[in-house]
């Protein structure tokens, strides 16, 4: 994971892909790379991370620190 910037409250910004495909599947702000998982999972109608179909799981999910 690369060095991003800190928002001023330890919130930075993420971007997850679909490792096998390389598709951006979500970008946004959260604390740290797990709780981002759970916002992109609540943003497209999910309970959190663990509800993520495995459709979507297959080939690995990969988190990014995205500079701001």
């Amino acid at each position: 994971m690369s060095e991003g910037r800190d928002l001023g409250r330890g919130v930075k910004v993420f971007r997850i892909m679909q490792a096998a495909t390389g598709a951006i599947l979500w970008i946004g702000s959260a604390l740290d790379p797990l709780t981002a998982l759970d916002a992109m999972a609540r943003a497209a109608g999910f309970r959190d991370r663990t509800r993520i179909p495995s459709h979507l799981r297959a080939g690995g999910l990969h988190v990014e620190e995205v500079e701001v």
